[in-house]
């Protein structure tokens, strides 16, 4: 088993909540079903989004999705196993291997795709980088650069019962994002405040250096968690932009 796939990580990384929004769509992953949201607008852009840890898909629907869809941007909200409605347990290399079903269930060619991934939510938009090389754009909020060092926050590699350079190896071989961005030839737009208190700003200062297209947006207001409170406006004129750009690249 992979040890990504540990229970410490699982128990000690993951927190969810069992919110769940009003409408969902169900995406069939191994071992777990998904409680997606679709909010996607006929023959306009489409983003994937993947939330942050603590949160649930019905943190964001109906209200930023309609912010959105008022901008003629539709949504795919991705669900986490074991948040929300889904069912199944938070297990990372399982997590990462659901991307593909996620991306898959929107029926839309990668290539006119943008994938958005907050938080821990990150990792899984540029693990779908990493399986669709031709994804239409990223767009990273909040978003982390160094996965080992989030884990070592809250674990060691003891606990995981290997040593710290197996602990090392077995994330650099599944989630290395300084490769994964600077073989991504689409556009990504990075999207962080200076006083995020949980995952630094030097996380945003390095995805935007690896990215080979990369756009670099520091917010003076709000923190880790209240970013979108404080900036939505911004945001979300951002995300738009971001959007139309990759559309017609």
């Amino acid at each position: 088993m992979s040890i990504l796939n540990h229970r410490a990580i699982s128990e000690r990384y993951f927190f969810p909540r069992r919110d769940r929004p009003a409408e969902i769509r169900w995406v069939d992953v191994a071992g777990a079903k998904l409680a997606c949201a679709d909010f996607s607008l006929t023959d306009r852009p489409l983003l994937v989004h993947f939330h942050g840890n603590g949160e649930t898909v019905a943190d964001y629907v109906p209200d930023f999705a309609s912010a959105l869809a008022d901008r003629g941007v539709g949504v795919f909200f991705a669900e986490y196993r074991g948040y929300g409605a889904s069912t199944g347990t938070p297990s990372l290399g399982a997590m990462l291997d659901d991307v593909r079903a996620v991306v898959e269930a929107t029926h839309t060619d990668p290539s006119k795709l943008v994938v958005y991934g907050r938080s821990v939510g990150s990792i899984f938009a540029i693990e779908a980088a990493r399986q669709f090389s031709t994804l239409g754009g990223l767009i990273l909020e909040s978003g982390i650069a160094d996965v080992y060092e989030r884990l070592a926050l809250r674990m060691s590699a003891q606990d995981l019962g290997v040593t710290d350079a197996e602990f090392r190896s077995e994330i650099a071989a599944r989630i290395d994002h300084q490769r994964v961005l600077s073989s991504y030839a689409g556009p990504t737009l990075v999207l962080h405040t200076r006083g995020d208190h949980m995952v630094d700003v030097s996380h945003a200062q390095r995805n935007a250096k690896w990215a080979q297209h990369s756009t670099l947006t520091l917010f003076e207001q709000g923190d880790h968690n209240s970013i979108l409170a404080y900036n939505q406006r911004e945001i979300v004129d951002a995300i738009v932009q971001h959007v139309c750009h990759c559309a017609t690249a």
